[in-house]
């Protein structure tokens, strides 16, 4: 598996990032890359800067694909971010697409969309606690407050928890009704978490091989089709009913409305720390189009990339 992780050791300013990386005081921050969403990204991270007390602390750990071009993201992000400490790993697309199933959505079944099973296996031994953030979000809070979620004794993952989910939707009835795999969930209060924002200890999951537990259940669901969702169930299979709790605020989800129609969507009732457009659709793509929903107006003020920017010039 290794031999299809690495760094990308040409990508990086050494003498400024590899004595910091695993600096104590660092907030890690994970986060994967490609020209679809580079839009997204950057919007990303410049919320993640502006709303931090001490940005100078943030290092960013891209993942981008290794048949990707390299050295344009990498110029992409410098160009608009001087001083931001990250580094880019390439990821090899043969490392998971033999283990990927036709989900519901073609955008859920890039092997980049998988990355985040393998960022122990791809950030340096010192990084020991990362927060993982998809591409289609905005942070209005400090990054620091979400990646200091106590994660008590034990738990590998913190993530905001959605009990009033209708979790047995997320598996088909072929799960269901087998007795062997129903049982998966016996003595644990299974509820829906949503991977887009995640508190990983990587310590812990290196320790554990949750990589490899992660890829069983998608070797099963190539043989018998357990879900429908691209990575996320693997992830509730392994993970659901024992993480450590995160507050709402902290993944104002669903804002790019469902995986088919991508139609509007309101926020939930609470306090807001980050807003994240999980769904079909997705705001610059909306916004482009001159068909906004009323809260793409809070992504807008964080697009460096907007046309006639073009990634491939």
């Amino acid at each position: 598996m290794m031999n299809n992780l690495s760094n990308d050791d040409d990508s990086i300013e050494k003498k400024d990032n590899s004595n910091y990386i695993c600096s104590d005081e660092a907030v890690h921050v994970a986060m994967t890359l490609d020209a679809t969403y580079i839009r997204g990204s950057m919007a990303a991270i410049l919320s993640t800067l502006q709303h931090t007390s001490c940005p100078q602390n943030v290092f960013f750990h891209f993942v981008a694909s290794a048949s990707a071009n390299a050295s344009l993201l990498h110029a992409t992000i410098a160009s608009s971010f001087p001083y931001l400490k990250f580094q880019v790993y390439s990821f090899h697309d043969s490392t998971v697409a033999g283990l990927i199933s036709t989900s519901i959505r073609s955008a859920l079944d890039c092997p980049l969309n998988y990355a985040r099973s393998y960022l122990a296996n791809l950030l340096p031994l010192c990084v020991r606690k990362v927060v993982y953030l998809d591409s289609d979000l905005v942070l209005v809070d400090d990054i620091a407050k979400l990646a200091a979620t106590p994660l008590g004794d034990d738990k590998v993952l913190a993530a905001p928890e959605y009990c009033n989910a209708n979790f047995t939707s997320y598996f088909t009835p072929t799960f269901w009704s087998n007795p062997s795999l129903s049982l998966t969930f016996a003595n644990r209060k299974a509820c829906y978490f949503n991977t887009g924002v995640m508190v990983i200890h990587l310590d812990r999951w290196r320790a554990g091989d949750y990589t490899t537990k992660i890829e069983e259940w998608m070797e099963l669901q190539k043989r018998m089709r357990i879900y429908e969702l691209g990575s996320l169930p693997p992830f509730l299979l392994v993970f659901a009913g024992n993480i450590a709790p995160v507050d709402h605020r902290w993944n104002q989800h669903g804002l790019g409305g469902d995986n088919f129609r991508g139609l509007c969507r309101d926020l939930h009732p609470g306090p807001v720390s980050l807003l994240h457009w999980s769904g079909k659709g997705k705001p610059w793509a909306r916004l482009d189009a001159y068909r906004p929903c009323p809260l793409d107006a809070l992504w807008a003020p964080y697009d460096l990339l907007k046309p006639p920017f073009s990634f491939d010039s």
